[in-house]
């Protein structure tokens, strides 16, 4: 055999050989929708795994292949960007090592091992009969045709307006949604509504005519209407006491501390969640509008609020005071994700109301923060030992304690506003795109929560029972709710007209906002950006 030969046998063209495993299982993933499939850095990986190389240089290759082949799967995932995942890093390592093992748990179930056997025995058995290294390339070449149609597909026309179609409530924001969900529309679209929204405001501070009462804004982490439905909690005799309930309230965000803050400026339009870390006017600010009409505004949690800083950073963005009662000096019930003492939700209202019922104040509002339903938490055993605690019984418990506290409210009869708004969803179930309990893309299913109003101790016309409000609804729904409230009843002498409370309040086109993502309804679809700039992508709506 000649020099030549040898040259030519040992640059021969490769096939993919192992890599197949990787390309076909991608095409799997993408065909479930449980990958975001980036073309193009795909071929060119297939392309440089293709290359003809010496031995030495092919080694270097392999070398280098799999951690660029493991990086692109990563970026091909719903995984938050890497950058995202760093930012996060310190809250990570709070979690305890049994949340963590549950976690892991999630990520890697027995079907999804089962199903990498079942690929592994696939690929053994097909490998020596099929030229599988064809039907990778035929697939990424597919896939490559097919993000390519729109460049010579003509362009979609706007829908034509239909004559005699109802016109947007006049408190709803007018935004266009007619042209084609491409990315430069929603750009517009996304940047339209946070133009729109900076302009509304709720005028709180100017409202107070009526009797004075307190207001008790229940505060809960991780309740939204699909996690009451997964446990079977959605007709609980605590919602069913509400006066006013919203049917179709969106949080906009999926994580707490952007849940106090978008609270906290309630007054005023829904902000972008980098302007949330900006100051805001003073009439956005809900509680400072509470001090001026003569509220002693107090501040109560069931934990110590310092996983992530949470504390700290809603009372400096909400002139906030500090915890009436600290975790430590009440009973614990369980223990958190983090391994922090959680009280009985009970046990910290009651010592609220003792407190309260010795203060002589005409108006008292209370913010109660509750993380009882967290994802992680486990319950204290009698011999001092922890257990998993299902979502169901605590949040059974958790409803149990506000009913039976709503029940000593009305026995008192003190006039006493009390509020539900939780701050985002559990994710009790995952769906492609995340896995149960995972939030980094605030889904419909998170941001949509229950919102609840009971009126205890002041006067209500009979005439009207409780309301429903099924309208697209936010914060700035509820502030001008308070500002009715505050108002007094009507001159008649027949109390509240619950269903005039509850007409025609603001309504908010559905966009909820983290860190490194943000999620629009747009023609009655969800539609999810992950990065600035990144590209729109439909949002799958089914659950698994």
């Amino acid at each position: 055999m000649s020099g030549g030969d040898v040259t030519t046998a040992a640059l021969r063209w490769p096939g993919l050989g192992a890599w197949n495993l990787y390309f076909l299982g991608k095409f799997v993933l993408l065909w479930q929708g449980m990958l975001n499939f980036q073309v193009l850095p795909n071929l060119l990986l297939a392309a440089v795994l293709l290359l003809p190389l010496p031995r030495g240089a092919a080694l270097l290759r392999a070398s280098l292949a799999l951690p660029a082949g493991l990086a692109l799967l990563y970026h091909d995932s719903w995984l938050p960007p890497v950058g995202r995942v760093l930012e996060r890093l310190q809250a990570l390592l709070d979690f305890s090592p049994a949340y963590l093992l549950e976690l892991g748990g999630r990520f890697l179930d027995w079907r999804s091992l089962a199903g990498v056997l079942l690929a592994l025995l696939a690929y053994g058995l097909l490998a020596p009969w099929l030229r599988l290294t064809t039907v990778s390339l035929a697939g990424l070449l597919w896939l490559g045709a097919q993000s390519l149609a729109p460049l010579w597909s003509p362009p979609v026309r706007p829908l034509p307006a239909v004559a005699g179609a109802p016109a947007a409530p006049a408190s709803a924001p007018a935004l266009a949604s007619s042209g084609p969900p491409d990315n430069a529309t929603l750009d517009n679209y996304l940047q339209d509504f946070y133009r729109s929204e900076s302009e509304r405001r709720v005028d709180l501070g100017a409202a107070a005519k009526g009797a004075p009462f307190d207001l008790l804004l229940l505060n809960v982490c991780s309740l939204g209407w699909s996690d009451l439905r997964a446990v079977g909690l959605e007709r609980h005799p605590f919602l069913e006491r509400m006066d006013i309930l919203f049917d179709n309230f969106n949080s906009a965000t999926a994580y707490s501390g952007p849940a106090a803050l978008r609270l906290q400026r309630a007054s005023c339009g829904q902000t972008s969640h980098s302007a949330l870390y900006q100051p805001a006017p003073e009439q956005c600010q809900l509680f400072d509008s509470l001090a001026r009409l003569g509220y002693r505004v107090d501040l109560a949690l069931n934990h110590n609020g310092r996983f992530d800083n949470y504390l700290q950073s809603i009372r400096t963005a909400g002139r906030l005071p500090e915890p009436l009662f600290p975790a430590e000096s009440l009973p614990r019930t369980w223990v958190g994700f983090d391994a922090s003492p959680i009280n009985r939700d009970r046990d910290q209202l009651e010592a609220w109301w003792r407190l309260r019922r010795d203060k002589p104040a005409e108006r008292v509002s209370l913010l109660y923060q509750t993380i009882t339903l967290h994802d992680g938490n486990r319950e204290i055993l009698a011999d001092g030992r922890t257990r998993s605690a299902g979502y169901g019984p605590r949040a059974q418990h958790l409803l149990d304690d506000f009913d039976a506290f709503i029940g000593e409210l009305e026995r008192s009869g003190r006039p006493t506003v009390v509020v539900l708004i939780p701050e985002h969803g559990a994710a009790l179930h995952g769906d492609r795109m995340q896995i149960a309990g995972m939030r980094e893309i605030p889904s419909p299913s998170i941001t949509h929560i229950p919102v609840g109003v009971k009126l205890v101790g002041l006067p209500l016309d009979s005439a009207t029972g409780r309301q429903r409000v099924s309208a697209p609804s936010s914060y700035l729904a509820l502030a001008e709710l308070l500002v009715r409230l505050h108002g007094g009843p009507p001159a008649d002498g027949r109390g509240f007209d619950r269903a005039a409370l509850a007409r025609d309040l603001p309504q908010t086109a559905k966009v909820a906002e983290n860190s490194g993502s943000v999620l629009l309804e747009y023609g009655g679809r969800p539609y999810v950006r992950l990065q600035e700039r990144g590209q729109w992508l439909p949002y799958p709506q089914e659950e698994r």
